[in-house]
């Protein structure tokens, strides 16, 4: 029941990061009138929604009904707060405006094999589709930041980058991981590959990061255009997006690029070889069928497997933060 039903739970919390209830809260405690006003709720269903954001654990509160005053919890506060670094909320925006609806038709999907997104009656591909509207682009560039940060901050203290000075981020949408990496290891010199609409993006996110010195943002299609040659190549949640031609292709592509002793670093949300316990991986992986042609998520095994057929020596997979990993392999 509590899987069944969970869309119940999930829906309430997008609805209170959509409608910005806890970026309110972060100023302090309020009453549920107070925030009946700010928001522009009704009345109806009001308590309800709030201890039901209490008993989920993403609020906290004082008194009871009328008398009471609600405010978030210290994770809710360091992660829900739109104004705040730590912010991952923009992954929650874009499943709530785009996800959730299209999931609806899950059944249809497992029976055509095709996607049920916008590009679900022909015509352009996904990130086209994305591209062409500015305002469905930043805030798919900010959810790929959200959901990421954690992992790339994982990644930046747990690889030794020591051997490497230079980083060729594949795909690096608003350059997270260049910025992450750069911060933490001051000797290495990053460059972020994406489409044009998103550089423009990723070049502001560097500046106000104070890393425009070390790191670049620069236009390149990867799958028609040699990547750039550096010390590591890494990509982030971009090998799901493709079939597994195409996921061979980058994956020679890095290869190529790479010196003798250099590594692709792959950060996705790595099946376990056995698939039973990566459950957000394997979900991951539908959600690739939902959202694209041909993706899927893969194991580490799988990952492997493609990497030594395109050269490389050996592969390891390290754990980052909760269900994503970093599957490395070495020239």
């Amino acid at each position: 029941m509590q899987v069944g039903m969970g869309f119940w739970a999930a829906k309430v919390l997008l609805a209170a990061n959509r409608l910005g209830l806890f970026t309110r809260l972060a100023g302090g405690s309020m009453s549920a009138e107070a925030i009946r006003a700010e928001l522009g709720l009704g009345k109806r269903g009001l308590f309800d929604f709030l201890d039901t954001l209490v008993a989920l654990g993403f609020l906290e509160r004082e008194g009871f009904l009328d008398s009471a005053t609600y405010r978030n919890s210290a994770d809710t506060d360091a992660f829900l707060d739109r104004n705040k670094p730590g912010y991952i909320g923009g992954i929650l925006e874009m499943a709530n405006d785009r996800l959730y609806p299209f999931w609806s038709n899950l059944e249809e999907s497992l029976r055509t094999g095709e996607p049920q997104n916008e590009t679900r009656e022909g015509g352009a591909d996904l990130f086209e589709r994305i591209y062409e509207d500015s305002a469905r682009l930043e805030q798919f560039v900010n959810a790929m930041s959200g959901a990421q940060a954690g992992a790339f901050i994982a990644l930046a203290e747990a690889f030794d980058f020591t051997p490497f000075e230079t980083l060729c981020d594949v795909g690096g949408a608003s350059a997270a991981l260049s910025i992450q990496v750069a911060r933490r290891h001051e000797h290495m010199r990053c460059v972020s590959l994406d489409m044009p609409k998103v550089v423009a993006i990723a070049r502001e996110r560097i500046e106000a990061a104070g890393l425009a010195d070390r790191v670049e943002a620069r236009s390149v299609n990867f799958f028609e255009e040699p990547l750039p040659k550096a010390d590591l190549v890494t990509m982030g949640n971009i090998l799901h997006d493709w079939g597994v031609e195409e996921k061979k292709l980058l994956i020679r592509k890095a290869f190529e690029a790479l010196p003798e002793g250099g590594a692709l670093v792959v950060v996705e949300n790595i099946i376990d070889d056995d698939r039973r316990e990566n459950v957000f991986g394997l979900l991951m992986s539908l959600n690739m069928l939902i959202e694209t042609r041909q993706g899927f998520d893969f194991t580490g095994a799988d990952f492997g497997r493609w990497a030594r057929e395109a050269g490389f020596r050996r592969t390891e997979v390290i754990p980052l933060v909760g269900p994503t990993s970093a599957a490395v392999a070495w020239k």
